[in-house]
């Protein structure tokens, strides 16, 4: 299937793909593109991101973000910045959809416990693990294990690693190794993650009275739409006022994106997306004063959200729980499911690492709740095994 007639030459584009690492037909009626999208809005790991939270645990709230809801709310702005820029939407989407496929439960706390957990075993990290989901961990096709995604979806998705580990992942982490940027599809990706999560965690922040809207006016971005919305709407009640300057905010953030990359395309003028993969600097950026300010947002969130006690206090509980579940595991794999169990058994010399990782993959793939069932499941007498 062709693709749309407005893309850029810089564009990702199915004429240009670097292929899948299984040959497989080309689609009929979708481009190489949709059928990645697809493909993970299909997979199991996306669905799990229903029961993943963002900042909160999934328990304390119905109207908390999750990482599913986060993601789209991703999708949704990468594409409206990719269609400013005549970039290819599709390509855009699938990144933004997959881009947190390999988060532990518990957000971050749990990522930060299951990677001193794997400290010995080359350790964790979930861009790195959402990789692995969909080239190893998803179980569908009869003809290949993972997703088989194309190159350009799968190197969006990676959007860091140690050149250590890269040396270890092929083609795909060369830019890790020898320098170089990703399509300027991936690079709009990596900063419509930051405006979605930014601006969301103050809405949520808010509804969850860890942080003022007082507080919040210290900062430049928040206070600036803030005095807009108000000389605009002198009676709105605190729900309105609250979704009005964060629209606003991240209209701010998305329109000066737009802006700047369009200068810096044009001062660069790649001809095609080889020319933008070999350039040292990426070219979807903000402009200088609005980095500034998001960089005081996200030191603000930083301080004083995501350090609260009332967090640090959950967070705390589910490291307990990924930690006790992991140790639990490597002592005795046993415990584990069966078709776990398959997964941790090797001949290999380094079994020991083998078994690390297989548990590694079954921690991370829990939603929160499942999590605590299992903690309970070994630990807890009373609770069904």
């Amino acid at each position: 299937m062709p693709e749309p007639a407005s893309l850029a030459p810089y564009a990702a584009n199915d004429a240009r793909s670097r292929g899948r690492q299984h040959r497989e037909p080309s689609p009929s009626y979708r481009s190489q593109f949709q059928r990645d999208r697809d493909r993970i809005i299909h997979s199991a790991a996306f669905r799990r991101l229903e029961y993943k939270t963002q900042v909160f645990v999934n328990h304390e709230g119905d109207l908390f973000r999750t990482r599913l809801t986060h993601s789209l709310e991703v999708a949704q702005i990468a594409r409206s910045i990719a269609r400013s820029l005549q970039l290819n939407e599709d390509l855009t989407e699938a990144i933004a959809l997959a881009h947190d496929l390999g988060h532990t439960p518990f957000g971050h706390a749990g990522q930060d416990a299951l990677n001193r957990c794997m400290s010995p075993y080359g350790g964790f990290e979930h861009n790195q693990q959402s990789l692995r989901v969909v080239d190893e961990l998803e179980e569908k096709y009869a003809d290949f294990d993972g997703l088989n995604l194309t190159y350009e979806t799968r190197e969006g998705i990676l959007k860091h690693c140690p050149r250590e580990q890269a040396q270890h992942l092929g083609e795909v982490a060369a830019r890790f190794v020898h320098g170089g940027q990703p399509t300027l599809e991936a690079q709009l990706n990596n900063l419509a993650d930051e405006i979605a999560y930014n601006n969301h965690d103050i809405d949520d922040g808010l509804r969850a009275n860890l942080i003022t809207i007082d507080q919040l006016r210290e900062l430049t971005l928040f206070n600036e739409a803030y005095e807009e919305v108000t000389r605009s709407y002198t009676e709105l009640d605190t729900r309105r006022l609250i979704h009005e300057v964060v629209r606003r905010m991240i209209n701010r953030l998305v329109t000066d994106l737009v802006q700047t990359s369009r200068t810096r395309i044009t001062e660069a003028a790649p001809a095609d997306v080889e020319e933008v993969r070999a350039l040292r600097q990426a070219l979807i950026a903000f402009s200088e004063p609005v980095r500034t300010a998001n960089l005081e947002l996200k030191r603000f969130l930083r301080s004083h959200m995501y350090r609260h006690y009332h967090v640090r206090r959950m967070t705390t509980k589910a490291q307990r729980v990924v930690v006790a579940l992991f140790d639990a595991f490597m002592q005795d794999p046993l415990l584990l499911p069966p078709d776990v169990q398959h997964k941790t058994q090797t001949l290999d010399a380094d079994s020991e690492r083998h078994r690390a990782r297989a548990i590694a993959d079954y921690i991370a793939g829990m939603t929160d709740r499942y999590a605590f069932t299992e903690h309970a499941r070994v630990f807890d007498p009373l609770h069904p095994a």
